[in-house]
């Protein structure tokens, strides 16, 4: 009997273990294959959560978190973590997902032990190395150390290859929207106290990302408040981020407001459920410009930038901005306009067919299995 391929699959964050869930099941489904689940420990809670849900054990933890980490904490820590894990338990190849520190760290860890790295969710680009901060640096650098790069789009695929990347490029979609679907099919309806999905059209809303913290910030909830001025039937539902820079000045604005839900983040099958049920979404999230569109809803990027802009180009989402004016005007388009409404909650999502997983799959066994004849 054939020796079964060693992967180890690395995440630390909540969407990464959102996005690697349906690719750790495939893995640990396939019979030639032994999949190994590390943490790093970056996020702590929020991923827990993600994990039980989806039944996902994890073969060891590196605990790295601690008080107010730096981002020179998260890869110092995560570099020391996983040589002494690699060296204990030494993979055939290592899959890191997206543009986070710990994605970028497990790469240059599995790159300085010689080992193969894949890139779930690759070819990402804003353009702007500094926006957003450092998610635009941490994919760059991931592309140039893994040889196997997992495309979510066409367009993704066309920015590895103007980035001179080594290796192999395969368009697989998004298994953010194989995690969706599996979670869709199974999440019960989205209750709240004194929130009606009935009476009132939700608002979702999630804001988050460095780039918009101080002025920003304070712009978007101005805009909210605009929104729920003009608008009486209106409610918004906004989860807020663990980081008081963000849920403080968010409660100081927004918290007295009748129309104004503020609660913990969501755990991933409640935010599913809140999106099935919400009238359109006012987001900073990259996750959510993929995920909401599958569901038909409208999305509006609180961003100057993004490094998805197939959402745009299909329709499904538009850039906005943080501007409080341009958030009331473009919102209001939506709740004013059947026909701009309608437009966008119809139009084609880009981002994948719910099979990206299996693409993975498939593309790392002939990677290894190339690699095992070459010897």
């Amino acid at each position: 009997m054939t020796t079964p391929h060693n992967v180890s699959i690395v995440l630390g964050t909540r969407p990464e273990a959102i996005k690697l869930a349906p690719v750790i099941q495939a893995f640990q489904a396939a019979a030639d294959v032994r999949t190994r689940v590390v943490l790093t420990g970056q996020h702590r809670e929020m991923v827990a959560q993600v994990m039980e849900l989806f039944g996902l054990t994890a073969d060891r933890d590196l605990a790295l978190m601690a008080p107010k980490q730096t981002l020179t904490h998260v890869t110092c820590a995560a570099l020391q973590g996983l040589k002494q894990e690699f060296e204990q338990h030494r993979p055939d190849l290592v899959l890191v997902q997206g543009d986070t520190t710990t994605a970028f760290a497990s790469a240059l860890a599995a790159f300085y032990e010689q080992i193969p790295v894949g890139h779930v969710e690759a070819g990402l680009r804003t353009d702007n190395l500094l926006d957003p901060f450092p998610e635009e640096a941490n994919r760059r650098l991931i592309s140039q150390l893994a040889l196997l790069h997992f495309a979510p789009t066409a367009v993704s695929a066309r920015n590895l290859a103007a980035s001179g990347v080594v290796g192999e490029t395969i368009t697989t979609g998004n298994t953010v929207i194989d995690a969706l679907l599996l979670m869709a099919e199974k999440a019960p309806p989205f209750e709240l106290p004194g929130l009606d999905f009935e009476r009132q059209r939700v608002i979702l809303a999630t804001v988050h990302r460095r780039e918009n913290w101080g002025g920003r910030l304070l712009d978007i909830g101005r805009g909210f408040l605009a929104l729920l001025e003009r608008f009486p039937d209106t409610a918004l539902l906004l989860p807020l981020h663990r980081n008081p820079t963000v849920r403080e000045p968010l409660q100081a604005l927004l918290g007295d407001h009748p129309r104004v839900f503020l609660t913990e983040p969501l755990d991933y099958d409640r935010l599913v459920a809140a999106m099935r049920g919400a009238t359109l979404l006012l987001t900073d999230s990259g996750g959510l410009q993929e995920e909401a569109p599958a569901l038909g809803k409208p999305v509006l990027v609180l961003r100057r930038t993004t490094e998805r802009p197939e959402a745009v180009e299909a329709g499904t989402a538009k850039l906005i901005g943080t501007d409080a004016d341009d958030i009331l005007r473009e919102a209001s388009l939506l709740l004013e306009s059947p026909a701009a409404y309608e437009a966008m909650a119809r139009a084609h999502n880009p981002f994948g067919d719910g099979q990206a997983s299996g693409r993975i799959l498939a593309a790392s066994r002939t990677f290894l299995e190339a690699r095992r004849a070459s010897r």
